[in-house]
C-alpha cells in the first residue's frame, strides 16, 4: 500500500475537528431558530448550496444515464446526513462536546470495523483482528468514563 502524503492524512483530522465544531454551531441555531428540525434544514441548504457552487464552477454535471443507474441506497447518504445533523443539533447541547464525539466516534469505528471485515460500501476488506476489537473496546471504555466523569 501506497503511503498516503501528509495532506491527505491531515483532511480526515480537520474534518472531524469540524464535526465537533459543526455540532456546536448546528445547536445554538436551533436554540436561535427554536427548532432543531429547521436548523438541520438552514444547515443543508447552506452546504448545498456551498456545493451547488463548486458544481457550477467545476462544470461536474452527471450523465442522466448515470443517475438512471443509482439504486437506492445510493440515494440514502443524504437521509444520514440529514439525521446526524439533526441528532447533533438536539443531543449535542444537552449532553456536552466530549461525550457526543466521543460516542460518534464509537459509532463510527464499530461501523467502520463492519464495513471493512466485510467489504460494504466499496471498502477494500479487511478482517476483523484482536488488535482492531481491543481497540473498539478502549473507545467504548472511554465513553463510560467520560460519562463519570
Amino acid at each position: 500500500m501506497l503511503t498516503p502524503v501528509w495532506w491527505l492524512l491531515c483532511l480526515p483530522f480537520v474534518a472531524g475537528a469540524l464535526i465537533a465544531l459543526q455540532a456546536g454551531v448546528n445547536g445554538q441555531l436551533a436554540k436561535q431558530v427554536g427548532s432543531v428540525f429547521v436548523a438541520a434544514m438552514i444547515s443543508f441548504f447552506v452546504g448545498t448550496m456551498a456545493l451547488l457552487l463548486l458544481v457550477l464552477i467545476q462544470r461536474e454535471t452527471p450523465s442522466l444515464s448515470a443517475l438512471k443507474g443509482l439504486t437506492w441506497w445510493h440515494w440514502c447518504g443524504g437521509l444520514m446526513g440529514a439525521f446526524f445533523i439533526t441528532v447533533a443539533a438536539f443531543a449535542g447541547p444537552r449532553i456536552g462536546a466530549l461525550l457526543f464525539m466521543t460516542l460518534v466516534l464509537a459509532g463510527q469505528l464499530s461501523m467502520a470495523l463492519a464495513l471493512d471485515h466485510f467489504g460494504w460500501a466499496g471498502f477494500r476488506e479487511a478482517p476483523i483482528s484482536l488488535g482492531k476489537m481491543a481497540g473498539l473496546l478502549l473507545i467504548i471504555l472511554g465513553v463510560v468514563l467520560i460519562r463519570r466523569g
